[in-house]
């Protein structure tokens, strides 16, 4: 396993925290999330921002949803789903890794998941849980 240094991440989050404003959103969109530096095999954010596309699964109220990170990677099995966004890009919502996020993460809206994949997306998650 690679050896991560925190402390960028550190201060992207003090900052998140303490000075960033939330964004309104809603079910069904995908945002750019500042999903930071984790750990082990949780899913990170890429760059200098640590940014990772997530779909807002269920919005709770104006601070806090549940998200799914995507990925561009062709992932098979029961905690991956599979669909289109964006015209010729396959994205895979990472189920297995859904968690609970503030909305101070969000950066951009990068587009919407169709009302049709997102019921499928929805009722392979209850699988999932059950």
């Amino acid at each position: 396993m690679a050896f991560k240094d925190y402390n960028l991440w550190h201060k992207l989050k003090t900052w998140l925290h303490n000075e960033k404003p939330r964004v309104f959103f809603h079910e069904r969109e995908i945002w750019f999330c500042f999903l930071g530096s984790n750990i082990g095999f949780e899913q990170d954010g890429h760059g200098d921002k640590f940014l990772r596309p997530v779909i807002i699964v269920k919005k709770f109220n104006n601070e806090i949803f549940l998200g799914a990170p995507l990925s561009e990677t062709d992932k098979k099995g029961i905690y991956y789903f599979h669909f289109s966004f964006t015209q010729g890009v396959k994205s895979n919502a990472i189920l297995s890794q859904i968690r609970l996020l503030d909305a101070k993460r969000l950066k951009y809206k990068a587009g919407d998941i169709s009302v049709g994949d997102f019921a499928e997306l929805k009722d392979k998650l209850r699988q999932l849980l059950a």
